[in-house]
C-alpha cells in the first residue's frame, strides 16, 4: 500500500463554538481562515485542517476539488441552534463575493434536526417586490411581510443559492452546508443590539445588488427518506448532499465521485470503518467528520438501533479508465 494511504483516514474535529446575539453555531468542519477546525484524533491531531489538506491536497480533497478551488476546501458545516431569530440576510455569488471582498461566494442548504411546534423560517419572496420596494421595506421594518414563510419541521430541506433572502427563526435546530464564505448581508435585524450593546451593521445597499428579486413556485426542497436506503436529496453545482438512515452496516463505495466526503451525524452514534486501511473512528451523535479522498470506500456501522449520517461532497464523477488510473497510483 502507498505509504501515503496510512496518513489518510477518517479526520474528527475539536468542538468550534460560537455564541451569537440568537443563539449558538457549531462550525463542525471549517477552513475558513480564523475559524478553521483542529484534527483532534490520528496522525495530525492539533493540527489546523487547511494545514494538513496542504500536506496532500489530490489525495485528501480529489484530483478534480483541488484544481478546481487551488487546494482549499470548497465546503463548509455547520449546526445552528436558534433560540431567537436570525437576522434577515442574503449571500452573494461567486462573481460579487471575488470583485467586492475577493472571496468564494455562498450557496448553502439547511437540514432541519428539530423544531419547536409551530417554528419557521424565511427563504425567498412571496410576492415580486423592486430593488426600491426593498430598501423602503428595510426602512420601514416590513420587509418580512414579503418573504415566503415556511412553518417547519425535522427532516425539512431548503437549498439557498446565492442571492435569496433568508432567515432561521426561534425555536430551530438544523444542519447547515455551503461554500466555504463568512459573506453574509444583514439585511434586516429587528433593531436589536449585537452582543456589544451596539446594533448590528447593515448592508443595505450591497444587499441589494446581491439579492435575486424572482418569486418561485416552491423553495422547500422534496426529498424521501427510508432505512437502509441512500436518499439523493440534493445535487447543485455547488455541492451534492445524501441522507443515509441505517439500522445495519451500510457500504460507501463513492471513490467514484473524486472528492472528499463530509459525514455529519444527525442522530445515532456509528462507526464509520475505511475498508482499504481498516481505520475506525467513531462518530457520535452530533459531530462531523472529514474522509479523504483517495479512501472513500467505507462503511456506516450504527452502534445502537440506527444512524442517520448525512454525507457532504463535490460531485466529479469519473469514468472508469480514470478510476483505474487513481487505483493504481494510490496503491
Amino acid at each position: 500500500m502507498n505509504e501515503t494511504l496510512h496518513k489518510l483516514y477518517p479526520m474528527l474535529f475539536n468542538p468550534n463554538r460560537k455564541t451569537l446575539v440568537w443563539g449558538t453555531e457549531d462550525w463542525t468542519v471549517s477552513a475558513v481562515p480564523g475559524s478553521e477546525s483542529v484534527v483532534e484524533n490520528g496522525h495530525w491531531a492539533g493540527r489546523l485542517l487547511p494545514e494538513v489538506i496542504s500536506q496532500y491536497p489530490q489525495e485528501i480533497l480529489g484530483k478534480e476539488v483541488a484544481r478546481q478551488y487551488d487546494n482549499q476546501l470548497p465546503l463548509l458545516t455547520k449546526i445552528i441552534d436558534a433560540r431567537l431569530d436570525l437576522s434577515i440576510q442574503v449571500h452573494p455569488n461567486d462573481e460579487m463575493a471575488q470583485r467586492k471582498h475577493h472571496k468564494m461566494g455562498k450557496s448553502e442548504m439547511w437540514y432541519v434536526l428539530d423544531a419547536q411546534p409551530g417554528s419557521h423560517l424565511y427563504a425567498g419572496f412571496r410576492e415580486k417586490v423592486s430593488p426600491e420596494e426593498y430598501k423602503q421595506r428595510v426602512a420601514d421594518g416590513t420587509i418580512t411581510e414579503v418573504l415566503a414563510r415556511h412553518e417547519v419541521r425535522q427532516g425539512d430541506i431548503f437549498y439557498l443559492p446565492a442571492g435569496r433572502v433568508h432567515a432561521i427563526c426561534g425555536g430551530i435546530k438544523l444542519a447547515e452546508v455551503q461554500q466555504s464564505s463568512d459573506v453574509t448581508y444583514r439585511i434586516f435585524d429587528y433593531n436589536r443590539p449585537g452582543l456589544d450593546g451596539r446594533p448590528r451593521e447593515l448592508h443595505t445597499e450591497l444587499a441589494a445588488q446581491a439579492i435575486d428579486y424572482h418569486v418561485y413556485p416552491e423553495y422547500r426542497t422534496e426529498h424521501q427518506e427510508s432505512m437502509n436506503e441512500r436518499d439523493k436529496c440534493l445535487d447543485t453545482p455547488y455541492f451534492s448532499i445524501r441522507i443515509i438512515e441505517a439500522s445495519q452496516p451500510f457500504h460507501r463505495n463513492v471513490v467514484k465521485y473524486d472528492s472528499f466526503f463530509i459525514l455529519m451525524n444527525l442522530r445515532g452514534d456509528c462507526t464509520i470503518r475505511i475498508r482499504s486501511t481498516e481505520d475506525e473512528v467513531r462518530l457520535p451523535e452530533g459531530a462531523s467528520c472529514l474522509i479523504p479522498a483517495a479512501i472513500a470506500d467505507y462503511d456506516i456501522i450504527p452502534i445502537h438501533h440506527s444512524t442517520k449520517v448525512l454525507e457532504a461532497f463535490i460531485n466529479n464523477r469519473k469514468s472508469l479508465k480514470s478510476l483505474i488510473s487513481d487505483f493504481l497510483h494510490w496503491t
